[in-house]
């Protein structure tokens, strides 16, 4: 293995990362390739211009910098199921959201950081007030055939797009943020799972964590709480008396 030769004299270029990925994510990932497409995409999407920030699978397989540092010595894996393996991983750690966007027989699959406006334009593409066309901007050597895609959609003709994304189920959000699943709480989640919108649950967790009550009570009491009362805006201090 080469030596580093140690970064250059003067101004180096810098890609900002959030501090929550040292104190929360990096000490949880153990796979290298999980860790190195999830630092890759902290460089890819920042360099983006424009919204919505997010990048493609197409891309990210073709991308000659990523597949380098996916090559493993001993590994008989090709890049390709590095890739797909570590982005399945960056997925279950809710790093990650995806979204697949049906362009006539073919599927592109196009993900985004699980922030904020990542999940803000993840659902405005499920309800349907943002147009799949708009991550038909593909950067690369799939350019050409993806805006013709874009332009044919826009104009009402051309391509038939849908669009859909995968959400972790509730069981397992319970296992990845509280526990391990007994029987007699895993009727009580298929109940909460026939009940409450997928994405309520989703944020019902979220909030849990962010406050560090990681209790099946605490989340289930924010979920009938916003059933009674209405979802609304979300006050993340309001959550704390539902500790009990």
């Amino acid at each position: 293995m080469p030596a580093f030769a140690g970064f250059p004299p003067g101004r180096n270029p810098y890609i900002p990362v959030p501090e929550r990925f040292f104190t929360d994510l990096l000490p949880a990932i153990e796979d290298a390739a999980e860790l190195k497409i999830t630092l890759h995409l902290f460089r890819l999407l920042y360099t983006k211009a424009g919204e919505p920030r997010c990048a493609s699978g197409r891309e990210l397989a073709a991308d000659p910098m990523l597949r380098q540092a996916l090559r493993r010595q001993g590994d008989p894996r090709s890049p390709e199921e590095r890739l797909h393996a570590a982005l399945e991983l960056a997925l279950a750690r809710g790093t990650l959201l995806r979204v697949r966007v049906q362009v006539d027989d073919a599927l592109v699959v196009w993900y985004f950081f699980n922030t904020e406006l990542g999940r803000e334009m993840v659902g405005r593409l499920l309800r349907g007030e943002e147009s799949p066309a708009r991550l038909l901007e593909v950067e690369g050597p799939f350019e050409d055939e993806m805006a013709d895609a874009k332009a044919g959609a826009l104009e009402g003709e051309g391509p038939e797009l849908s669009v859909d994304a995968e959400r972790p189920n509730i069981f397992t959000l319970y296992e990845q943020n509280i526990g391990i699943l007994t029987p007699m709480l895993a009727e009580e989640l298929r109940e909460a799972e026939r009940r409450y919108p997928a994405e309520w649950t989703a944020e019902a967790f979220r909030l849990a964590v962010q406050q560090n009550k990681r209790k099946w009570a605490y989340i289930h009491a924010i979920l009938k709480r916003w059933e009674n009362e209405g979802r609304g805006e979300l006050s993340y201090g309001s959550e704390q008396r539902y500790s009990r």
